[in-house]
């Protein structure tokens, strides 16, 4: 119940800059939100501004945008590139992605990883999280 709650709120908080205009918290103040260069040209958002993607390649930001067209919404960056992690993990050289798309089925999500130009791994997790990288073809399955 904690950690759905704590999803549900993390989800609202990714989802408040995608509405220009809007006020925060009843705020009679508008404001305009200025999207940053990997908004504009990839049609992704951070989870949360520590998420590390100011390092993808162009490769992998290519397969954001692609999953962004055939979805229909914007990709939210859970995971991007990290220091830790099991040895190999495509993170630890910032090749690799975790994703969601809020209201976007996890199966449909896939289904466009798997036709995006230079993917590699697409893993999917109990949480509702997709993994997609540019290294060695694979899949996986965690749930």
């Amino acid at each position: 119940m904690r950690n759905t709650r704590r999803m549900l709120i993390a989800g609202l908080i990714a989802l408040t800059p995608l509405i220009p205009g809007q006020s925060l918290a009843g705020s009679a103040n508008r404001h305009t939100v200025k999207l940053r260069q990997f908004e504009r040209s990839y049609g992704y958002t951070l989870q949360r501004v520590s998420v590390k993607a100011n390092c993808f390649p162009k490769r992998l930001n290519l397969v954001l945008a692609h999953i962004a067209r055939k979805t229909g919404g914007r990709p939210v960056v859970t995971s991007g590139g990290r220091h830790g992690g099991r040895r190999g993990s495509q993170h630890r050289s910032c090749m690799a992605a975790d994703i969601r798309v809020p209201g976007v089925p996890v199966s449909r999500i896939v289904a466009a990883a798997r036709t995006a130009p230079g993917i590699g791994g697409i893993g999917t997790y109990c949480n509702g999280i997709v993994h997609v990288d540019v290294g060695p073809k694979r899949r996986w399955r965690y749930c």
